[in-house]
């Protein structure tokens, strides 16, 4: 039996990272989600004490059209997901799969040694990314 490569989340992630700001209008999401052709927005920490929080597709699905609310009117802040689950950049994507596995979550924000944001990582992404040696 051959052990399995280390593969690192950095080398699976989207480095596509697009943020937002948590009082920008939920239209303004849905425009920036169009010209970056992305799923998902990290929304921006308020302070070095606060954490990240991500706004998906599926939570504007669920918020705002399925309850008919205007975009125009409904900041980030009031359906955002926060705080979002992060993983180092550096850690082993078996263990990133677990994580996500364990709090039914498709996707993390993927950081580095100081806290910012360079990446986004999928179960998809790491699922494709896993190397069968």
């Amino acid at each position: 039996m051959t052990e399995k490569s280390f593969i690192r989340v950095s080398d699976v992630m989207s480095p596509n990272v697009k943020t937002i700001g948590r009082v920008a209008t939920i239209a303004e999401a849905i425009t920036m989600i169009k010209e970056e052709k992305v799923s998902s927005l990290i929304v921006e920490r308020h302070n070095e004490g606060d954490e990240f929080g991500l706004l998906t597709i599926r939570d504007i699905a669920r918020e705002v059209v399925a309850t008919d609310r205007p975009a125009a009117r409904t900041s980030v802040y009031e359906i955002m997901t926060k705080p979002v689950l992060t993983v180092p950049a550096e850690m082993n994507i078996k263990y990133a799969v677990r994580l996500l596995v364990r709090f039914s979550l498709s996707r993390a924000v993927v950081i580095d040694h100081e806290r910012n944001p360079v990446g986004i990582v999928t179960l998809r992404d790491m699922v494709l990314g896993y190397e069968d040696d």
